[in-house]
């Protein structure tokens, strides 16, 4: 992009919150993943409608499925509250470029694997959805950028970036439309379809002010809460629930938003010193990599370890983009967590005293806390 002149197509907030949101859904589908494969055989074993063999003409047979469930999975999670709660992550981002693809969370996570339990009930086997899954994921990952423009023969069948764009558009012509994830077909079919006509504009209708990794993660099941507790009878709390997010009242997130997030004086505002956060991102990248590889061969204990410095890391690089002060005790609690660890390992655990002396004398003599603001937390204008 930068070759081509269009750099603003990623921008450094945005795109270290998107990755870090991709690193907590890979981090957390290991410990439960397994268990949704688990769920495909239960349900397939038990409960299959038909015995379907494996052919070509099945095979091609389970890709339009596959994308049908996608289809009505992805169009529901736009259309009732629960389920936007669990996608609305996925279209924070303003930008869109392949970091957004990596904003899937675990929570949606689950609720997909709950629509893909369809396929092994009607009788594909759990191997064949397994691995059509893959496959499905990933041309998904690639309709995620701008790289490529409208190409009009292939959208009459496939879904291209510029059909996808569209649906990660905030235009109100463009809302709620193409949510297929490989055909167009559905959204024809359907009703759903939407071509790209004017450049879209990305993100949500009202976007989210801020970069905390938790508070992107909570904030829509925040303001159901908000709406169900506002909500009289039985009625108007199930649709506060299970209602659609278009009728989600307005004034309630900048009333969260004023409750849980610190204003900033500043919103043009930078942090100077961003070779942290990429430093902090990489860690979490290989933590997370060699932890995948060596997964199965892991204790409990190793695999606590390595899901506390993961998910406290993101934490504080979304503290840190918000130039938040007390991510500074997150570092101590980073250092507590791999020394005791280490301790334990070697049989040390009595000597825990030892770095948390250190850690408070160091504090009360050299007043590390100051330096720390001073340096990580610098702030310059941006453009």
């Amino acid at each position: 992009m930068q070759r081509r002149n269009k750099p603003e197509i990623f921008n450094y907030e945005s795109s270290v919150s998107n990755i870090s949101v991709g690193i907590a859904e890979r981090l957390i589908n290991l410990f439960i993943a397994a268990s949704f494969y688990q769920l495909y055989y239960f349900i397939y074993n038990n409960y299959r409608l038909f015995d379907i063999p494996s052919n070509a003409f099945i095979w091609f047979a389970l890709i339009l499925a596959t994308d049908f469930v996608w289809y009505w999975y992805h169009r529901l999670g736009h259309e009732v509250n629960f389920f936007w709660a669990a996608h609305i992550v996925h279209h924070h981002s303003e930008e869109f470029n392949f970091t957004a693809a990596a904003r899937i969370t675990t929570f949606q996570a689950i609720i997909r694997t709950g629509f893909w339990c369809v396929l092994p009930f009607v009788g594909f086997h759990p191997a064949m959805v397994i691995t059509m899954l893959i496959v499905h994921g990933a041309y998904s990952f690639f309709t995620h950028t701008q790289l490529i423009g409208k190409i009009k023969w292939v959208e009459y069948i496939f879904v291209t970036p510029s059909i996808h764009g569209v649906h990660h558009a905030s235009d109100e012509k463009y809302l709620d439309k193409n949510y297929g994830d490989m055909f167009t077909f559905w959204d024809r079919i359907f009703g759903t379809f939407q071509e790209e006509e004017e450049k879209p504009k990305y993100g949500l209708t009202h976007p989210l002010k801020s970069y905390s990794f938790m508070w992107q993660h909570t904030h829509y099941y925040f303001e159901i809460y908000e709406l169900w507790k506002r909500s009289k009878g039985f009625k108007a709390k199930w649709k506060a629930v299970f209602g659609s997010p278009a009728d989600m009242d307005q004034d309630i997130r900048p009333i969260l938003e004023k409750r849980f997030l610190q204003d900033k004086s500043n919103p043009h505002q930078r942090l100077r010193f961003r070779n942290y956060l990429y430093i902090q991102l990489g860690i979490c990248t290989l933590f997370l990599t060699v932890f995948t590889y060596y997964f199965e061969l892991l204790n409990l204990l190793d695999k606590v370890f390595v899901l506390s410095f993961i998910l406290i890391t993101l934490v504080n690089c979304g503290a840190l983009l918000e130039q938040r002060k007390w991510m500074y005790y997150l570092e101590y609690g980073r250092i507590f967590i791999i020394t005791t660890y280490f301790l334990y390992e070697e049989d040390l655990i009595t000597f825990l005293f030892v770095p948390l002396a250190i850690m408070i004398f160091a504090e009360q003599m050299f007043s590390l806390s100051k330096h720390y603001q001073n340096v990580v937390l610098q702030l310059e204008t941006s453009e």
